[in-house]
């Protein structure tokens, strides 16, 4: 049990990847990590952390298992800690979220959300944009 990443091949905001880093243990150990890695807890999404390519190293550095997709999905439904876009399909507990600031909603977009500050600079991104569909 501890933290996954998968391959960032999510795209977002500029053009950049993005991966998903996600507990097979407990909501708090994904908090805690997500900080000592320095996301920003508005990157956090239901069940997820949404993390910039430029970071996938350090994540593994730090101590996160890099795994596939599916397998990152299979591990955090069998912990009990999978939380669905869609309502009804998971019977899994409301995720805390992270400890600092106010609860953010990202939507289905990889980013910050409308209305809300963009990633720090570090991050290489000045605004949020939607995904082109």
């Amino acid at each position: 049990m501890g933290v996954l990443v998968d391959t960032p091949v999510w795209p977002g905001p500029g053009g950049r990847l993005f991966a998903h880093l996600v507990s097979d243990d407990s909501f708090e150990e994904l908090h805690a990590f997500a900080r000592r890695l320095g996301v920003p807890g508005r990157a956090f999404e239901r069940d997820h952390y949404d993390i910039p390519e430029e970071l996938h190293p350090r994540a593994l550095e730090l101590g996160a298992e890099h795994v596939g997709g599916r397998e990152l999905v299979t591990r955090l439904r069998a912990a009990g800690l999978r939380r669905p876009k869609h309502p009804g399909r998971s019977r899994s507990p409301e995720a805390p979220r992270p400890p600092t600031g106010e609860p953010v909603h990202l939507g289905g977009d990889v980013g910050p959300g409308p209305g809300l500050p963009p990633f720090p600079s570090e991050f290489g991104v000045e605004e949020a944009r939607p995904l082109q569909q």
